[in-house]
């Protein structure tokens, strides 16, 4: 019998060891009947001047040893029932040529893994290059204002995610996410994050996860290609065909998985132009906003900011504007992290924010975000990814060239005026800032409801808004500015055999949310399909082979 109990508490001085004291009181029995005790789940409650860990803990009791049913009456008490994972029956529909999955984020991958676990031997093709060229590319990017169109921080392999803080939350509440978290413990993360309220990897151990992601898929049969851009599909009589890669190399498929990420303008370019049925979609822009560490963990913690148990504190803030209606929020909160480049186009500028495991570069980011819709660009399907370039090439006109960001601080934003230095907090950015006045690049439909949010910001949080308080912009890759439309059984509703998936495609967002889309597609693929009859090689001199790196 395994019984979960539910809110136990421990202060802040108090070891994780007591637990086994606390769940026996809880449950009636003497601590030395427990034969096991497992952290299901582990938040921290810093709501009033005392600062606690709650836990969720599973007990397993000695020698079979049962509880009265009565026990179970209490809210915080109950049996966990084990989880019985049923096998797939495969489908029956024939398949000559192996899934072709386009993008190799996390979308991409998982369903990659999970066609491989099945036997269905798929192919990726991923725009960008491999992981150790990709970081050399971005490192260089950020020292010297060097872009590669084609391998940066969105593009490559592992996706957006590889540069990002490696947040792990979600609230999609589906069974698939335990095994996204069983996977991703199984290629190098931390077993912590199976229990955190608020889990992160990093994007130094995303790195080694995504590497054995690849080497995985190919010793089941995969096979992987870098600097395989999707130029064209192929299509005949409402079906898909196979697709053109860089222009010049066709592959067969009658299955193709579209899991390119939110940032494949190119793509969704392409399917306007074959007539794939798209429909543009409400997201969100607006800058990142820096603090020191230290100021986040004494608003948030209290007494206890830089207590050695305490990691790094995080925050989440919402405003509703009640002149405009827009919601204007943080998002992705990175502690300890640093603000980057994330371009993708040439003469742009694109914000976004990253830190490594440890969290420790002592400086706060996060976005701050005004929601927009459809109605902000007329409806028309295209008009999202208009205004998100129109920002990022006025952000990179501000900002001098060479893909340096303008930066504002707070006071001065509030105030209208322009910055001239930044004295108290020097921004993280690479390859740098401009003082800059960021109402040149915002919207007045942007900058007014932030103004109004960072006010009462500053009120919720004392010193949000402050002489420390750092903004550099634009963030607009937020989400994807339209969506891929698709059916009950997940393929496009005018091109069958084109399974659009992930944040690119308009149905996820963050890094499990698209793990387990491309979870769901594959499994509809499976059902639907018997396994290939050949395996699909692509034996061509001028894609990147995966089994050569």
């Amino acid at each position: 019998m395994i019984v979960r109990v539910h809110n136990l508490r421990l202060h802040v001085d108090e070891e994780e060891a007591l637990l086994i004291k606390k769940a026996a009181q809880r449950l009636g029995v003497n601590p030395e009947t427990i034969e096991d005790l497992k952290i299901a789940r582990k938040a921290i409650d810093a709501r009033r001047a005392e600062v606690y860990f709650t836990y969720h803990v599973d007990v397993k009791l000695k020698g079979g040893m049962r509880l009265p049913r009565s026990i179970f009456r209490a809210p915080d008490i109950s049996l966990v029932e084990p989880v019985r994972e049923e096998p797939l029956a495969l489908g029956s529909e024939r398949l000559t040529y192996s899934p072709l999955i386009v993008g190799a984020g996390p979308a991409g991958l998982f369903c990659a893994l999970t066609l491989a676990e099945y036997g269905y031997k798929p192919v990726v093709v991923e725009r960008g290059r491999d992981l150790r060229r990709r970081v050399e590319d971005v490192e260089r990017f950020w020292q010297c204002g060097e872009l590669d169109p084609e391998s940066n921080v969105q593009f490559g392999e592992g996706g957006a995610g590889t540069f990002s803080d490696g947040k792990l939350t979600t609230r999609i509440g589906d069974v698939r996410v335990e095994k996204v978290f069983k996977t991703l413990v199984s290629m190098g993360a931390p077993p912590e994050i199976e229990y955190l309220k608020n889990p992160h990897v990093g994007t130094d151990r995303l790195r080694e996860i995504v590497y054995n992601m690849r080497r995985r898929i190919l010793e089941l049969g995969g096979e992987i290609y870098f600097e395989a851009r999707l130029t064209d599909l192929i299509a005949e009589g409402g079906h898909i065909k196979g697709a053109v890669i860089n222009d010049a190399i066709e592959v067969d498929a009658e299955v193709l998985v579209l899991a390119v990420g939110h940032s494949a303008r190119d793509v969704y370019r392409l399917l306007y132009r074959k007539g794939v049925s798209l429909t543009p979609k409400a997201f969100a822009v607006g800058v990142r906003i820096e603090h020191p560490q230290a100021l986040i963990d004494r608003i948030q913690y209290g007494k206890y900011a830089g207590h050695p148990r305490l990691p790094a504190a995080e925050y989440r803030i919402t405003y509703q504007d009640e002149e405009t209606g827009r919601n204007v929020y943080s998002f992705c909160m990175c502690p300890g992290g640093y603000v980057i480049a994330s371009a993708s186009g040439e003469n742009q500028v694109v914000v976004n924010g990253m830190s490594y495991c440890a969290r420790d570069s002592g400086v706060a980011n996060s976005a701050l975000l005004v929601t927009v819709s459809p109605k902000d660009w007329d409806e028309d399907i295209l008009g999202g990814v208009a205004l998100q370039e129109k920002m990022e090439k006025a952000a990179y006109l501000l900002g001098g060239g060479g893909y340096r960001a303008p930066a504002q601080k707070v006071v001065d934003f509030l105030m209208r005026q322009e910055s001239s230095s930044f004295d108290r907090l020097q921004p993280t950015y690479r390859p740098g800032v401009i003082p800059a006045n960021l109402d040149r690049i915002l919207p007045d439909f942007i900058a007014e409801p932030l103004r109004r949010a960072l006010i009462d910001f500053d009120r919720r949080m004392p010193g949000f808004a402050g002489k420390e308080a750092v903004l550099t912009g634009v963030e607009t890759r937020s989400s994807a500015p339209l969506r891929i439309l698709r059916g009950e059984d997940f393929q496009s509703v005018s091109l069958k055999g084109l399974y659009p998936a992930g944040e690119g495609a308009g149905y996820a967002g963050g890094i499990v949310s698209a793990a387990v889309d491309g979870i769901k597609v594959a499994e509809q693929i499976i059902r639907t399909y018997a396994p290939p009859a050949k395996k699909t090689v692509l034996k061509d001199n001028r894609l990147s082979d995966a089994r050569n790196l």
